[in-house]
């Protein structure tokens, strides 16, 4: 694996989260780009790279946008991969650069959400589930989820406290962060157990709420970071995998065990060292998949380890081990803004690790682990992507 040396990650922005919004997705990802160019100072003209991710552009594109910001960028990227984007977007603008073949990359997800925007989406999501789970009243990732969660459940003796403990801690992490969409609500683990059921073992705050948003970053060589004064974050390792474990008849595991160990050793650190851990969280069994393929605890283990681990961003539980997860507040708290949700770890652990933060900021923290997990097709999620960052030391 070659190394990502000398590559800098800075101007976060999370951008214009609505329950609903009569603006589409252009407009959410030209509005975060505005914001990302104030931020670090630069015209449209000094961006030369350009990925993005959405799943309502309709008949636009990657190139599409480029006339409509009127820029001309010499690279471009269109990554339609759900909870992994960011971290491919993230691998990709990096070797272009590394490469020369662009030198400033804007990174950027973003969708509407017009009212049953969700509908039309979750019904053209995939012709394989069209094909396989349509026919059968199956329609849309949460008979997917449920049925991966009863599995797990059934492997692994694991309860819905289990997964609770995951969306009550994010929910105090949302709590103090003010954009969080749900972050005004607080949530006990007995309002999570109560929460109407929505499809086999699911419960209502087992699932995101669909919502509108932008999430971005810029990427550009460490040099050109400091000379523009801007805080930044670096990259120690990052790895993806597609469609990995194909033989499993329900997943239960992703392609983060094929390549955990090779981040560990390129980084040349272990879980221990990690500070922050922020995970794809459509839903949480997906995150105890990160958890336990990542190497945090062992397979089938997350529910244990969650009892003895303090998710908060302040370590301010009861447990003795503390790890700060989603300390956003997650998909789960803060919203599901489409493709913007694949790059909300990224942008969150850069505002972490840069000192930006909006009033979660977790102590000391210099390393985090960031996984992605994307594109649910009628029985499992085929992208897997994570990376490793670190708190800059110049």
């Amino acid at each position: 694996m070659k190394d990502y040396s000398g590559i800098a990650l800075t101007a976060p922005i999370s951008f214009g989260y609505a329950k609903q919004s009569p603006k589409g997705a252009a407009w959410f990802i030209g509005r975060t780009l505005q914001l990302m160019l104030a931020r670090a100072g630069l015209g449209k003209d000094d961006v030369d790279g350009f990925a993005v991710s959405s799943f309502s552009l309709g008949t636009d594109s990657a190139i599409t946008l480029t006339q409509n910001f009127e820029f001309s960028p010499r690279w471009i990227e269109q990554l339609p991969y759900g909870g992994a984007s960011g971290i491919l977007a993230l691998r990709r603008a990096a070797r272009a650069i590394q490469a020369g073949d662009a030198s400033i990359v804007a990174c950027i997800g973003g969708d509407g959400a017009a009212h049953r925007s969700f509908e039309a989406t979750a019904a053209n999501f995939s012709s394989f589930t069209i094909d396989a789970s349509f026919p059968y009243g199956g329609g849309g990732p949460n008979a997917a989820f449920g049925l991966i969660t009863q599995r797990y459940m059934d492997e692994f003796d694991a309860r819905r406290e289990d997964f609770g403990a995951i969306a009550v801690a994010q929910r105090y992490n949302a709590n103090h962060y003010p954009p969080a969409l749900l972050g005004h609500k607080t949530l006990s683990l007995e309002q999570y157990l109560s929460a109407r059921p929505i499809a086999g073992p699911l419960h209502l705050f087992d699932c995101v709420m669909p919502c509108a948003g932008g999430e971005g970053f810029l990427m550009m060589s460490e040099d050109r970071a400091r000379a523009l004064g801007l805080p930044y974050c670096t990259i120690l390792a990052a790895g993806e995998l597609h469609n990995a474990h194909r033989e499993d008849d329900i997943q239960l595991r992703g392609g983060w065990t094929e390549y955990a160990n090779q981040l560990w050793a390129m980084a040349g650190l272990g879980p221990e060292d990690v500070d922050i851990l922020q995970t794809y969280d459509d839903y949480p069994v997906i995150s105890m998949m990160q958890m336990e393929d990542l190497g945090f605890c062992g397979k089938g283990e997350a529910p244990q380890w969650l009892k003895t681990t303090d998710l908060r961003f302040d370590g301010s539980g009861p447990q003795q081990h503390k790890l700060a997860h989603n300390t956003s507040g997650g998909q789960l708290s803060v919203g599901q803004a489409g493709a913007a949700a694949g790059y909300m770890s990224v942008v969150e652990t850069i505002r972490q690790l840069t000192g930006d933060t909006e009033g979660n900021q977790v102590p000391g923290a210099r390393h985090a682990m960031v996984s992605g997990f994307g594109m649910i097709n009628y029985d499992r999620g085929l992208c897997s992507a994570a990376t490793i960052l670190a708190r800059s030391d110049r």
